[in-house]
């Protein structure tokens, strides 16, 4: 805990993933919320094959999902969800003719069923 999922369509092809990675984890880790940095865990998938909407159009999208265990304040997840919509706003390449989409989810995980070691 957390886990952080970025998608991102495939046509964004120049999505510095890498760099959004780095700045998101030193964005989220900075929050009084997060106690030890080694236990945020980021990737970022491209997705191959999506659809947005049912028009023809030329559309792109980059979506985050920040998983926490649950008992955080609406205020704090409304931070840690700003701060990782600062990074995507940033780095998000703008493709010409083309409409992006951003959005940031916070899920709660139920502590009663997650189950975390370090090995």
């Amino acid at each position: 805990m957390p886990h952080l999922v970025i998608d991102y369509s495939a046509n964004l092809t120049d999505f510095p993933h890498a760099q959004i990675l780095k700045d998101v984890n030193a964005a989220v880790c900075a929050s009084p919320e997060v106690k030890d940095e080694a236990d945020l865990k980021s990737r970022a998938n491209r997705i191959e094959h999506f659809e947005i909407g049912t028009e023809p159009a030329n559309r792109g999208f980059v979506h985050a999902q920040l998983r926490l265990l649950a008992g955080r304040s609406p205020e704090a997840k409304k931070d840690l969800a700003e701060r990782i919509a600062v990074v995507l706003r940033k780095h998000t390449p703008r493709p010409g003719g083309m409409l992006v989409q951003m959005s940031v989810e916070l899920l709660d995980m139920d502590r009663g069923s997650y189950v975390k070691e370090r090995l």
